[in-house]
């Protein structure tokens, strides 16, 4: 439906009020400690990596802190020694007692080692915890001022006191309420780097699930009991070129565990407790939940809360004891959720774990009503923000593929449905064949040959079936398996080779047992890359035919009892090491070919993304005026990254460049080691096993190495019309011009802060910029199209700040509904509503999906009306017709972002689905709210 206007879970400063103070207990870190303390954390690390380190962690200790004392609100995630920057924020005066021992804990466990202990002991008497003193200070809670581009920039500290503020005020309310049911929230402790503040619906609410399998109805007679909560968090925002701050409220569901906790390799699982006494001596009495960790401990062979062991800071500050037995916790945490042993709370659940009988995510019926709750407290000081209205530019891009017809249902006869069909069968036979024109571009030749890895036939058989479906392939075929299917058109000859994926896909091992994270870990991932390398270099020898992607056949990850058994990294590195991309799908459920088997979507899925991955798309044709120059670039950057810390213990850091170039045949790219643009594909093939080089260790290095890819990517392309795209999450920390108070609208800063910003028409007259941002850590707000009696619905399009908030240079793209969810928006699972038949309905089991709101801001453009065109082309950009649903970022955007995929940091030497704009899980990465 096409709505109007669109309301936003914003709120902004009330106008009428023009100040915002209150009166806090703060504590600082003495300037004079730093030295001391650094010199003490650099003396436990290698001679190597001591020049390195410029700041003392301190995330360690507010971990602490969130577990011991939830109700301290900390600032900051380096410790800054600075006497005019509070790190603890408190509204009461905290007992110094407790807190000096965790101080001293933090302090020990800088330098945790016996052989440290005498350097601890001198740093602990220049370092004296108990010359800490709480200071009262009056904070003001709109302190501001603007950027050079006209952007409120709050103060640094706002971004975690201002949130904490507001919350305490939304739990001090009488409880939501809906249809005579009532749902009260707790405060949550939350950490330094934590995105605003957290608030938790408790008790939590239930909801029981009938049991089908025969061994669970004996454990469970027949019916299963979930329990969830809601969370409500608040975080402070701004928008680019506006002065104007922002107080996002987004609310969500968590998810508790049922039964043990399913530990997946060494990842934590974290506990929120609620506790009528303190869990340290002297400790204040908690008003929140605290947050503790707990994980399987290789070395002990047993379940340990983090920090818990002899020398660590839960035992120093003598908390343990007051904690629940991690052991018994992950074996049966449901057991605490109405209390236990004067604890109440319950394990955090994540996807990894199985399933789950509650869905995630709130409508957005629902959620209008509980964040118009929660912003009632934050009256009279802020007030709800002006809503979006509907750009009047021509929202749909024009059609590449024939659309179908609808096929009649109700008092139609069988003649009209008949016809209906055969129409429909038509128009996906005309569309088939206009794919594979488009395949035979990209693939600049007259073949395509694939490698089929495969478990099981039905799935075989089902990708077999989809490849044709798609191609428009049937009439054509001339080999039928079992281990060659082949089809040969007027335009395009398609082969593939069907094998048995076996043991190639079997987990990873060192003997009988799994491999340790590590060089054990590493190990197994070149062992098994070798072999799938070899296999392939060996069947393609064999056929004599070149192989252009394979399509495996493999168990996703939850499938794998630890986490460092999954082969599929070892499987696209040796098809990489072969020359081909990959593209992995999973075996069909237990029972395929019943009504609940999903192989037929997936395999299509597989071979649609497949075509991608070659280079193949349907890029959509925009209905935008002449502003849009015919001959124009679309170039997006990407930074693929990896941390050391993650499971190889490899860092990877490869700036990309993705470019849809007029009269090409097929997607191009750049890495900085490139001398020309390459076919996709074959950047994808060079991103794999890529490990950072020490030239790039550090921020500096990778800022200017980003820089000097850009300008010189800018400079190839500084004759033609070229539009620009940035994701702001992905690259701001590394190209800080695409920050909010960074952002100017015509000019361009490449690199750090100390480099000049110039104007962009010096790197070209037709270059244009645009940055789109997410609502990744909530930067853009959840949002509803408002309906009578309090409702809320979805509404696909382009929308624009009102009046000139932004400088008219920012917009905001949403998608309908996605295909695939057919909840109502006025679903429930709060509580109970009264449906369309006056019955009381409540859907907790369903997954609810809302689409987020998708930031633009363009930059580089005359005036306000030719930003709008832009705007609107971009958000055209996402309804690319080879893909099901809408995309969550423009084409060209996403393209690129596939591109991390393939940035795995393995060593290069072989001797040692869709991003689709769907529903998200609350606890999986974030794309679109929940």
């Amino acid at each position: 439906m096409a709505f109007p206007e669109l309301q936003t879970a914003a709120f902004i400063p009330n106008p009428d009020n023009k100040t915002f103070t209150v009166d806090l207990h703060t504590l600082t870190f003495p300037a004079h400690w730093r030295e001391p303390v650094l010199d003490l954390y650099r003396s436990a690390r290698s001679e190597r990596s001591r020049p390195w380190i410029k700041e003392v962690p301190i995330k360690r200790l507010n971990s602490l802190i969130r577990t011991v004392a939830p109700d301290l609100v900390t600032v900051d995630a380096n410790a800054s020694f600075d006497d005019t920057r509070p790190w603890l924020y408190t509204r009461t005066d905290y007992p110094m007692r407790p807190l000096t021992r965790l101080v001293r804990a933090w302090l020990r466990n800088l330098a945790p080692t016996p052989e440290a202990w005498e350097r601890f002991r001198d740093t602990a008497g220049a370092v004296d915890p108990e010359q800490l003193h709480w200071t009262p200070e009056t904070v003001d809670l709109l302190e501001h001022t603007l950027s050079p581009g006209g952007t409120c920039e709050p103060a640094a500290r706002l971004y975690r006191i201002l949130p904490e503020i507001l919350a305490d005020r939304i739990a001090a309310q009488p409880p939501y309420e809906f249809c005579g049911e009532q749902v009260r929230f707790h405060r949550v402790a939350v950490d330094a780097g934590a995105n605003g503040a957290e608030l938790m619906s408790w008790p939590p609410l239930k909801h029981s699930t009938k049991v089908k399998d025969e061994e669970a109805q004996k454990s469970y007679g027949g019916v299963r009991e979930w329990r969830y909560s809601a969370v409500i968090n608040v975080s402070l925002r701004t928008v680019p070129f506006s002065p104007t701050p922002r107080i996002h409220i987004s609310t969500r569901i968590r998810r508790w565990v049922a039964g043990e906790v399913f530990m997946s390799g060494t990842r934590n699982v974290s506990a929120y407790l609620l506790t009528q006494q303190p869990f340290v001596e002297d400790g204040q009495q908690p008003g929140r939940f605290a947050v503790a960790q707990f994980a399987w401990n290789r070395q002990t062979r047993q379940i340990e809360w983090a920090q818990s062991g002899p020398g660590g800071m839960l035992a120093r500050v003598g908390a343990i004891d007051n904690l629940p037995a991690a052991g018994v916790f992950a074996k049966e945490p449901d057991t605490w959720l109405d209390g236990r042993d004067g604890i109440e709370g319950g394990a955090n659940y994540h996807t990894m774990m199985g399933w789950h009988g509650v869905g995630a995510g709130i409508m957005p019926a629902e959620r209008r009503r509980l964040t118009e709750w929660a912003g009632a407290a934050l009256a009279p000081e802020f007030v709800p923000a002006p809503p979006l209205v509907r750009s009047a530019l021509k929202q749909n891009p024009a059609k590449v593929l024939e659309p179908k017809v609808s096929v009649p249902k109700k008092h139609a006869t069988d003649e009209r449905v008949a016809a209906a069909a055969a129409t429909n069968e038509r128009v996906d036979m005309n569309n088939a064949v206009r794919r594979r024109e488009f395949a035979a571009l990209a693939l600049d030749g007259p073949a395509l040959t694939a490698v089929l890895l495969y478990q099981s036939t039905h799935m075989r058989d089902q990708l077999i079936s989809a490849a044709e479906a798609n191609l428009g392939l049937t009439e054509y075929r001339e080999a039928t398996g079992p281990q060659l299917w082949s089809w040969n058109t007027p335009d395009l000859e398609v082969r593939i080779h069907a094998r048995a994926l076996g043991s190639l896909g079997a987990p990873l091992s060192t003997g009988d047992q799994p491999p340790r994270k590590g060089n054990e870990h590493l190990t197994a991932i070149s062992d098994r890359r070798a072999a799938v390398a070899s296999h392939l270099r060996d069947l393609a020898s064999e056929l004599g035919d070149t192989t252009a992607i394979t399509f495996v056949e493999l168990d996703g990850r939850d499938k794998f009892k630890h986490r460092t058994t999954d082969p599929k990294f070892a499987i696209r590195l040796g098809c990489a090491d072969a020359g081909m991309v990959s593209q992995f799908f999973a075996p069909a459920e237990p029972n395929p070919g019943d009504d609940d088997d999903d192989s037929p979507f997936r395999a299509a899925a597989a071979w649609a993304d497949g075509l991608r991955q070659l280079g193949m798309r349907l890029i959509p044709t925009h209905t935008v005026c002449d502003t849009i120059p015919e001959d124009l670039n679309q170039l997006a950057f990407w930074l693929v990254k990896r941390q050391v810390t993650g499971e190889t213990g490899k860092a990877q850091f490869t700036p990309v460049a993705v470019l849809i170039r007029p009269g090409r045949k097929g997607i191009l790219g750049r890495t900085p080691d490139m001398t020309e643009w390459v076919p996709y594909p074959q950047l994808l093939i060079a991103l794999t096993g890529q490990v950072r080089p020490e030239h790039l260790s550090t921020k500096e290095q990778q800022t200017k190495s980003v820089a000097a890819f850009v300008q010189n990517i800018l400079y190839t392309l500084r004759g033609t019309p070229t539009l620009v795209v940035t994701h702001a999450h992905n690259t701001r920390s590394r190209w800080p011009w695409l920050t909010n108070p960074g952002l100017m609208s015509d000019r361009i800063r490449l690199g750090g802060a100390d480099n000049p910003a110039q104007r962009i028409r010096f790197l070209g007259n037709n270059l244009r910029f645009a940055r789109v941002a997410t609502s990744d850590r909530d930067e853009t707000p959840q949002w509803w199209a408002p309906k009578d009696n309090d409702s809320g619905g979805i509404s696909k399009g382009l929308w624009k700040l009102p009046g000139g908030d932004g400088q008219k240079r920012v917009f905001y793209s949403t998608s309908e509904k996605s295909s695939n969810h057919s909840i109502p928006v006025e679903a429930t699972k709060l509580t109970h509503r009264i449906n369309t038949v006056g019955k009381l309905d409540r859907r907790p089991g369903k997954n609810a999906w809302n689409p987020e709101l998708l930031e633009i801001t363009v930059l580089g453009c005359p005036d306000a009306q030719e930003a709008e065109r832009w705007a609107m082309f971009l958000h055209q950009q996402r309804f690319a017709e080879d893909y099901r649903d809408a995309l969550a970022l423009p084409l060209i955007q996403h393209i690129a972002q596939l591109t991390s995929q393939y940035g795995l940091p393995h060593d290069d030497e072989p001797t040692d689905t869709d991003d689709l704009c769907g529903f998200p899980d609350d606890e999986q990465a974030p794309g679109n709210d929940g």
